[in-house]
């Protein structure tokens, strides 16, 4: 992080500050809040990107790990967004992205509470949108679908179905992600194949959905 930020520094000409929290920690929203706000620094553009999977049945699972996935997908971006929401509000401006997922429309078996963490990001994203829309605060909620990350190696799933054709590139997805948040818009689905799959899933039974992500998952 810090050769990153003295990248930003060197080729941008910006200020960057680098704060380094475990967000599976309760504490660290409220760190990270209390630290920018001690050193005077307005946040006008709040990004939740942190999030991550675990791979595999969940009775099998770890349960540490898997509570872990619900702290830092959910519970910690719910943080972050109720601490920086009212400066914004009351300045009349600003914007968050909540990276979501094309998971958030299907169930997801051996990703059960990966898939369930990224509706709750979809469902408050969109319904915060709303509450915010006269107050010159924009929420969008961004659903890729595979990217290539460090993702699938942390999920250890790097021989998945999902990842074998299709997965699109990170800073493309961040291109798409960056164009929706300034126009305002409340979702942004990255990619064609990403956008006719969350539609055909509104259009199939559940279950069905949850078979069809099975299959992908590894059934």
């Amino acid at each position: 992080m810090q050769r990153l930020r003295d990248e930003c520094v060197t080729n941008f000409g910006i200020k960057a500050e680098v704060i380094v929290k475990d967000l599976a920690d309760p504490a660290a929203p409220r760190q990270i809040y209390d630290e920018l706000t001690g050193k005077s620094i307005a946040v006008d553009i709040l990004v939740n990107n942190a999030g991550f999977a675990s791979h595999g049945p969940f009775a099998n699972s770890d349960l540490d790990n898997e509570l872990n996935i619900v702290h830092v997908n959910v519970m910690t971006l719910m943080q972050l967004t109720r601490l920086f929401l009212p400066a914004m509000i009351e300045r009349r401006a600003g914007r968050i992205l909540n990276v979501a997922s094309t998971a958030a429309y299907v169930p997801g078996p051996y990703m059960s509470t990966y898939y369930a963490s990224k509706a709750f990001v979809l469902s408050h994203s969109v319904a915060l949108a709303r509450e915010l829309r006269r107050t010159g605060v924009t929420v969008t909620a961004l659903c890729p679908g595979p990217t290539h990350t460090g993702f699938q190696v942390r999920a250890k799933m790097t021989a998945s179905n999902l990842f074998r054709v299709g997965a699109m590139s990170s800073m493309r997805v961040a291109e798409i992600a960056y164009a929706a948040m300034m126009k305002g818009k409340t979702i942004a689905i990255a990619g064609i194949h990403n956008r006719l799959g969350a539609i055909m899933s509104r259009l199939v039974p559940y279950t069905l959905s949850a078979s069809i992500a099975g299959k992908l998952n590894g059934d």
